[in-house]
């Protein structure tokens, strides 16, 4: 079988001859063919072999690269429903579950609590190729743990989903703990990491949270990635790893077998400079803050 580079350099070759418009449309469909090889040589090649989330991560629309950890989970698990829900989605092109929606033909729910970044999201599926004629449902509301669940049910989610994508820069905790009406199969959430390995934190809950942020992003929101570890276990679920610079974790569900994906030890997250950095000199920032241990 051709690999994924063999059939990148074909590629190449092949762009060298054509007009500027096809240069894009052959790069769209080679990207996703490309893809597609990936995740097939993941599935064929469950050896043992575990392939560290750093040396498989790549970004198409995710901010970082989520995009590539989430083909290598599902090219290793399998896809159940193709569904799909992501709070806070921002605009609906840089998020975690463009990729899946765009390339591989997901259905999924993009829920945004800002009317410009809906407005956005509508437009941009709206006039892709590919989702035009059955976009994903994407809905302005701000989230909270007393109306979570009602959004999903509203938009015809429940049940079993394959992936959830939480990242709302504040109460994330309380809106995981309040989520009972779908069961995702994979989570991605962002975590503070600036709280370190070991304490299980969270803001507190307040409908109305914001953020503070500085120059290098959020600093008081969130939770430790200790307390989603602990909340992830409560729910059935355990964390398999985290992206290059320690800003998500990803988390599968207990039933999926751990030979393909164990757990992960929650301070080989900590080991980027970046995270390190920021435990050491943007925490005391934030350290006189109220914080719930949870």
């Amino acid at each position: 079988m051709i690999s994924p580079m063999q059939m990148l350099s074909i590629a190449m070759k092949k762009i060298r001859f054509a007009g500027s418009r096809q240069i894009v449309a052959m790069q769209a469909r080679d990207s996703v063919v490309s893809q597609k090889l990936l995740m097939e040589h993941y599935r064929t090649g469950r050896d043992g072999h575990l392939r560290h989330f750093r040396d498989i991560g790549f970004g198409l629309y995710s901010q970082h690269d989520e995009d590539g950890i989430l083909l290598y989970i599902f090219g290793l698990i399998g896809v159940v429903s193709h569904r799909s829900v992501e709070i806070c989605a921002g605009n609906g092109i840089e998020c975690n579950t463009a990729n899946l929606i765009v390339n591989h033909r997901w259905t999924g729910l993009l829920v945004d609590g800002s009317g410009e970044n809906v407005i956005a999201a509508k437009e941009f599926y709206r006039a892709r190729p590919e989702t035009m004629h059955w976009p994903p449902d994407i809905v302005e509301a701000w989230l909270t743990r007393d109306n979570v669940n009602a959004i999903c049910q509203t938009a015809g989610y429940t049940g079993e989903i394959d992936l959830l994508s939480l990242d709302i820069d504040g109460v994330d905790y309380w809106i995981w703990q309040a989520i009972t009406v779908i069961s995702p199969r994979v989570i991605v959430l962002e975590y503070n990491h600036l709280l370190g390995p070991e304490v299980s934190r969270s803001v507190p809950y307040r409908a109305d949270f914001i953020a503070e942020f500085s120059e290098f992003g959020s600093d008081y929101a969130g939770a430790s990635l200790q307390a989603f570890v602990k909340l992830g276990r409560a729910k059935g679920y355990r964390l398999v790893g985290t992206n290059a610079i320690g800003t998500n974790a990803f988390f599968v569900r207990n039933d999926i077998p751990v030979e393909l994906l164990p757990e992960a030890n929650p301070a080989d997250a900590f080991k980027h400079p970046r995270s390190q950095y920021g435990v050491k000199m943007r925490y005391p920032r934030i350290s006189g803050k109220e914080w719930v241990e949870v």
